[in-house]
């Protein structure tokens, strides 16, 4: 995929451009979660609203107001095509065609609509939130990352000459394509994107993920976005994220209600996926109560995701945890998903895949021509492992601008449930700093769930 950036951004009429080309350009997990949502609360109201963790940079002086809600109109107006329900339709997920249910897809086509929405400025920062039935708010956390962040790109853009523009994208250009020559013939490997929410700009996501396509092979997995997924024939991966247990959580009556809500999530949710798409996300309320607290056949999953704790950690933890219930590690899989660059991919690939000599260390791998060093490794894997690279996959131009400023470098935007039919929505996660709420709720949460395990880490994206 060739596409001349600097020429694009310097000579195109942005406003005639829209950021969301499509209702399927989103994390396939959304369109699981909508599917999910849709079958067992199809009449609970919810709020999301829009934070950014990254103060400092204060959002509404780089663009004004009226650009966000020109792009958001413009996604409302926007319907699911023949041929994405057709995919959706007939293509095989995981291995199982027929995932989503006939008469969903047909409400996607006849009913599916995006809530209103509220837009303000206040201290410099955008104020959004939408408010409305858990199936028409949803699927807004997507479009409106990807449009914020992409009006910010644009606002930086419009200030550099030709040239510049140039600079930049070569810069980046070769930037990626040193992390993609790292990857390049390292055995086992099993790296998706997950790029989506915070990437640079939709065209930039695209082509990092022709890149890796053409040059990873099977090492590329594919892909969380539908629309890309869609277009360029690769897998669509995800399976479901924070949101439900928070609702779940937040619809609890009482603190054993609220504590028992998390494991009630795994229980519908493979119910309601036959037995499919069996990966937890242990760490909203803080993975070690978690498995502590897990029933025995919890362990059957297939496997887990790691958002918030440090991989290596809760990765050995998991390990520890499946022994101890009886199943063997070196048939599940953890993915880890939170600011990963590509030392930290080629490090855990080696510490999980089994790949370390006695006396070696993660360290000691930081290239492929590490991992084809036969005297380095040794065969065979503690766990599967597998790595979501986001934000800096498609997002990573720090040190790219010629200006020799930072308003490329990326900032750690969120859109998250805030209410759930009136009730506070709160997540803990395994570091202090990600927790979400008010502070009366998050004091209670921490009451009935406990702290083991959380710890406090610097927010990178």
């Amino acid at each position: 995929m060739i596409v001349n950036f600097a020429e694009r951004a310097h000579n195109h009429n942005w406003e005639l451009d829209p950021v969301t080309r499509s209702l399927l350009d989103t994390d396939f997990y959304k369109l699981l979660m909508l599917q999910f949502v849709w079958k067992h609360f199809p009449k609970t109201h919810v709020s999301f609203s829009l934070f950014n963790r990254t103060s400092a940079v204060r959002l509404a002086e780089l663009f004004p107001v009226q650009e966000i809600a020109q792009q958001m109109e413009h996604v409302r107006k926007l319907r699911f095509r023949k041929s994405e329900l057709v995919w959706l339709a007939g293509n095989t997920f995981y291995g199982r065609r027929g995932i989503f249910e006939p008469a969903f897809l047909e409400w996607l086509e006849r009913d599916f609509k995006l809530s209103d929405y509220s837009l303000s400025v206040k201290d410099g920062q955008f104020q959004l939130s939408f408010d409305g039935l858990w199936t028409e708010t949803t699927m807004w956390e997507l479009y409106a990352l990807s449009i914020v962040e992409e009006l910010r790109t644009r606002a930086s853009l419009k200030r550099l000459s030709e040239f510049g523009l140039d600079i930049l994208y070569a810069r980046a250009k070769t930037k990626l394509w040193n992390k993609i020559e790292s990857l390049r013939g390292v055995p086992g490997l099993s790296v998706a994107d997950f790029g989506t929410r915070r990437r640079h700009s939709f065209l930039w996501q695209e082509y990092v993920v022709s890149a890796m396509a053409s040059n990873l092979g099977r090492g590329f997995i594919g892909t969380s976005n539908a629309f890309l997924a869609h277009k360029h024939d690769l897998e669509a991966i995800g399976t479901n994220a924070h949101e439900i247990p928070m609702v779940l959580a937040a619809l609890a009556t009482d603190d054993d209600a609220l504590k028992a809500s998390q494991y009630q999530v795994l229980d519908l949710w493979q119910r309601t996926y036959e037995g499919a798409l069996r990966i937890m996300l242990p760490d909203t309320f803080g993975t070690t109560q978690f498995l502590e607290g897990a029933p025995n056949w919890v362990a059957d999953w297939t496997g887990q995701r790691i958002d918030s704790k440090n991989p290596y950690i809760a990765g050995d933890e998991y390990i520890e945890w499946l022994k101890a219930h009886g199943r063997e590690p070196q048939d599940k899989l953890i993915i880890a998903s939170d600011a990963l660059d590509v030392d930290d991919i080629l490090g855990l690939h080696a510490y999980f895949g089994g790949v370390l000599q006695a006396g070696a260390s993660s360290g000691d791998f930081r290239s492929a021509a590490d991992f084809r060093d036969q005297k380095k490794w040794a065969p065979g894997r503690r766990i599967r492992f597998s790595a979501g690279w986001g934000t800096l996959l498609t997002n990573d131009f720090r040190g790219c601008d010629p200006s020799g400023g930072g308003g490329f470098d990326p900032i750690s935007l969120i859109c998250k449930v805030s209410t759930v039919e009136g009730r506070t929505a709160v997540k803990l996660s395994d570091n202090y700093a990600k927790a979400l709420g008010t502070a009366a709720e998050i004091e209670r949460y921490r009451r009935v769930f406990g702290t083991a395990g959380i710890t406090n880490a610097p927010l990178v994206t």
